[in-house]
């Protein structure tokens, strides 16, 4: 016995000859493209509490900016069904318009269609769109919500995503590339967003996995919810993968049309410049005041940051993860700055390995597109213990090293307070090419503490004293006042100059115009190696 396979009703032949009439059959065409496959799916998106494709696109992307590329596309599989489900968009919207008059790209999943799962036709339509961005220069910004692979398709949807990978790392330092999480990103799907500059995610309705719950449970028997596993807040605060979560899709939207306003098109222009208001010389008083002269008292470095760049604006990335380190895009006198900071509110600012990550992948993107960098510098050192050293402190605190070693833009390195051992030296000290560096009147600036060091140099001498916690005290004030006055490294060339913190803002902004003429090279080769 045979079967035959289930044909699809034969394609009537156009009602009307005339040109008019095929406009007609076309915007008939077009508004059912764009309603989707039925009232029904929409409201099932709708009831989970999601928006569809293309009101996605609407919030990102300006007014009426939008074109589409392959609206009418689809997929060509035969078998299980496939062939007598044809739907156009092939369950991925791509094209290009603007954020704030300036091109961008973007492809959005339709979950309503395929459950936005990625077949060849979808994948190929991603590939498309990822190459013009790359060929015109302009940002890629993706929009997710789909289930993986199309199974029935078989391999074929795994090249697919193998071909969005190959292109995700070709565009890498080449445009600025986002990845907004708006659904189920499971599988080989996760890589791609993870190859990207950016990853947005939304509460509730985002989650990010290799593996399911369900696949979990059976390996391992842990239970777990898809939200406790790879949901947006696991990954902002605990995995690093997130760098910023939303509780909804509106103000995520919105956030990333920010984001987009400080980043150049591509990696052969600047960032866009904005005039301020904010004087460029304006006098930060409130410095004094916001920054205890001990340092062993904490602070909030966020605070310092807002009084110095322009009208107290900036775009924290990763605010929840590794909160010992800030890394920031702002304003200073209306040019972009990346700013890397250390957090005295958390665990008094030392440097472990998240906190080397986060910065060194933020320098790194700093450096692709053009973004000067000022470092401002308060680190009482590496995180000390067991965990970290059997962790990998050194490979990983070395690509914090790397990444500023590497860097060409612009540096200023800003010494708030103290800056003892190898952490002085990874936050973009002079030694390791920063262009100019700068120092409080309040700095200290020491392979260790005095206290440590102390005990370390006359360990013998105090414990043979009569009074050794006398001498101890002696001691420590003797090597504050000899190797960690204000003025040691400014009087042997390692700072620039002391400055009067009240000037902080007017000395970087003079700085950075000074610099933004800069013109540096790296060595002829390749590639580097960089620490894994």
């Amino acid at each position: 016995m045979t079967t035959t396979q289930p044909r699809l009703p034969p394609v009537a032949p156009p009602q009307h000859q005339d040109l008019r009439g095929r406009v007609a059959e076309l915007d008939a065409v077009r508004a059912q493209v764009h309603a989707g496959p039925s009232p029904r799916a929409t409201q099932a998106q709708h009831g989970k509490g999601k928006l569809t494709a293309r009101e996605r696109i609407a919030l990102l992307l300006d007014d009426d900016s939008f074109h589409e590329v392959e609206p009418l596309r689809r997929h060509r599989a035969q078998g299980f069904g496939l062939e007598a489900k044809k739907p156009h968009t092939d369950g991925v919207v791509t094209g290009w318009g603007t954020v704030h008059g300036r091109r961008v790209f973007v492809y959005a999943h339709d979950f309503r269609i395929f459950g936005g799962a990625l077949g060849e036709a979808h994948a190929q339509k991603i590939h498309k769109i990822m190459d013009m961005a790359i060929s015109t220069g302009a940002p890629l910004v993706s929009l997710n919500d789909g289930a993986g692979a199309r199974i029935q398709e078989g391999v074929t949807a795994l090249a697919g995503y193998g071909g969005i990978f190959r292109r995700n790392t070709a565009a890498s330092g080449v445009i600025p590339q986002i990845s907004v999480m708006l659904g189920p990103c499971a599988g080989g799907a996760a890589y791609s967003p993870a190859l990207t500059d950016f990853v947005f995610m939304v509460r509730d309705i985002s989650q990010m996995f290799i593996t399911g719950p369900d696949v979990v449970q059976a390996v391992t028997g842990e239970r777990i919810s898809h939200n406790g596993l790879g949901g947006a807040d696991v990954h902002a605060d605990v995995s690093g993968v997130s760098h910023l979560a939303y509780a909804d899709e509106e103000t995520c939207l919105e956030e990333v049309r920010y984001l987009l306003s400080l980043l150049p098109g591509n990696s052969r222009e600047l960032p866009p410049f904005v005039p301020s208001g904010d004087p460029a010389d304006r006098r930060c008083e409130a410095l004094l005041d916001l920054v205890p002269a001990d340092g062993n008292r904490p602070y909030d470095m966020r605070k310092v940051i807002e009084e110095i760049v322009d009208d107290a604006d900036c775009f924290e990335i990763q605010p929840t993860w590794a909160t010992n380190v800030i890394c920031a895009l702002a304003r200073i006198d209306g040019h972009v700055t990346g700013i890397v900071a250390n957090q005295p509110q958390s665990l008094a600012g030392v440097l472990d390995i998240q906190a080397s990550e986060k910065a060194a992948r933020f320098v790194q993107f700093c450096d692709a597109f053009n973004i000067p960098l000022v470092t401002l510098v308060d680190v009482p050192g590496f995180l000390p213990g067991v965990g970290q050293e059997h962790d990998g402190i050194i490979r990983h605190g070395a690509k914090l090293l790397y990444a500023y070693c590497n860097a060409t833009v612009p540096r200023i390195q800003l010494i708030l307070r103290k800056a003892y051992g190898g952490a002085y030296i990874v936050m973009d000290s002079r030694s390791i090419g920063a262009d100019l560096s700068f120092a409080w009147p309040v700095n200290e600036i020491a392979v260790m503490g005095a206290e440590g060091a102390a005990n370390v140099i006359h360990r013998r001498e105090i414990a043979a004293a009569e009074d050794p916690e006398a001498t101890r005290s002696h001691k420590i004030k003797e090597y504050r006042s000899e190797l960690m006055h204000p003025y040691y490294a400014a009087e042997r060339g390692l700072v620039d100059d002391v400055i009067d913190p009240v000037r902080t803002r007017a000395v970087l902004a003079e700085a950075l115009a000074m610099l933004r003429s800069k013109h540096a090279e790296l060595p002829s080769r390749k590639h580097g190696n960089q620490p894994v």
